[in-house]
């Protein structure tokens, strides 16, 4: 059992936070902007709270962390009241924000600075994978400190993995959502394809997902898709945000990514139509 405190408890932080608890048996100490729903979480399962990012990680052996962008993970680890004020020498903070690459750099250099360790550690499988504590988790940062956070990550991880120094876990995630931007739209084409020939589409994603055309998005979204039901899963804003990550880092890196980018225009034509909470899948209304 390790001490724990864990910042953030939105859709992904408060199933996470509680796998902590009921899957790793660990003592957790929670931190959240609304203190409202930081005492829920308290109550559901049987932790602490704190008033603070710095009372939240005072003492512990770990601190983990998923809030939504660079300036929200900087407003909980710098300063006099974040949380790198109260971290013990030797601890490990684990952030699984998705984030950019390089305010995973900085946050690592100001840790080495203090005497504990940083590993940047982006999730995906969404908030059904927190929920059922299945996500993959890709990690950046030294060795020695992922070897110790590794089994407390296994309470709401299927896959953890070291992929490089830090920021390699940010720029593994930043792969997954280049990879995932053109999978959703290639399947909106195929079903859009499907229904202006007069095919079943049931019928042909049935077919076709036993073959080389297979995917997750194909098997878990394309009857929502095809239902035009979008009310849940990753929203088109969260993926905006991750996207203007990926092409700010291209940008630095040289990499060229026109299909991303256009799917990124793609998804501001939803958020135009109203979209913005709408799951990714949503790309298909394009086409309608």
């Amino acid at each position: 059992m390790a001490k724990v405190a864990f910042l953030g408890l939105g859709v992904m932080g408060f199933p996470m936070a509680g796998h902590l608890v009921a899957k790793g048996g660990h003592e957790v100490t929670v931190y959240n902007r609304n203190g409202a729903k930081a005492q829920a979480w308290a109550d559901k399962f049987k932790g602490k709270t704190a008033p603070t990012p710095k009372a939240a990680a005072t003492g512990q052996d770990f601190v983990m962390c998923c809030v939504g962008n660079d300036d929200d993970l900087r407003a909980v680890t710098i300063g006099a009241d974040g949380a790198f004020a109260g971290m013990t020498k030797g601890a490990v903070f684990v952030d699984h924000t998705t984030a950019s690459a390089e305010v995973a750099r900085e946050l690592d250099a100001a840790s080495k600075t203090a005497g504990f360790s940083f590993i940047d550690a982006p999730v995906s499988g969404g908030q059904a994978g927190a929920e059922n504590g299945v996500l993959t988790v890709m990690c950046g940062g030294e060795e020695a400190a992922f070897k110790r956070a590794e089994p407390v990550i296994a309470s709401y991880a299927r896959m953890c993995k070291l992929l490089g120094p830090a920021g390699a876990g940010q720029l593994t995630k930043m792969v997954n959502q280049i990879c995932i931007a053109g999978l959703v739209q290639g399947l909106s084409e195929g079903i859009h394809f499907a229904r202006k020939a007069g095919l079943d589409v049931e019928a042909v994603i049935e077919t076709i997902s036993k073959g080389a055309a297979q995917s997750w998005q194909m098997e878990n979204r394309y009857k929502t898709m095809n239902a035009d039901k979008f009310d849940f899963g990753f929203a088109v804003d969260w993926m905006r945000k991750d996207l203007g990550l990926v092409l700010d880092e291209a940008q630095r890196n040289g990499a060229r990514l026109p299909v991303t980018a256009l799917v990124d225009q793609f998804y501001a034509d939803v958020q135009a139509a109203g979209g913005r909470r709408w799951d990714t899948s949503s790309l298909i209304t394009r086409l309608r």
